[in-house]
């Protein structure tokens, strides 16, 4: 039984991450977001504007991420983006 209820969760798990899987819009979105509030300068350059049309979205079905050349910008998993340094 035990198992049983550790299986359903898992599946519920995965398939919540599936279907809250952050979309390209939501990554542009909080690349633009965060770098603008890290640097001002960036901000009134648009640098996080430049940076989140640049990037190129990658999706892994569960979880997304997004990269600028070799570099990794965001990571998303269940509806939650992260913009790395």
């Amino acid at each position: 039984m035990k198992t049983l209820n550790l299986a359903i969760a898992a599946v519920v798990l995965l398939v919540a991450a599936a279907v809250l899987n952050p979309s390209p819009e939501r990554h542009r979105a909080r690349i633009k977001e965060t770098l603008g509030e890290r640097s001002p300068v960036a901000r009134v350059l648009g640098v996080g504007a430049l940076a989140a049309f640049a990037s190129n979205y990658h999706s892994l079905g569960i979880a997304s991420y997004t990269t600028a050349g070799d570099r990794t910008l965001s990571v998303g998993v269940l509806g939650m983006v992260f913009v790395l340094q």
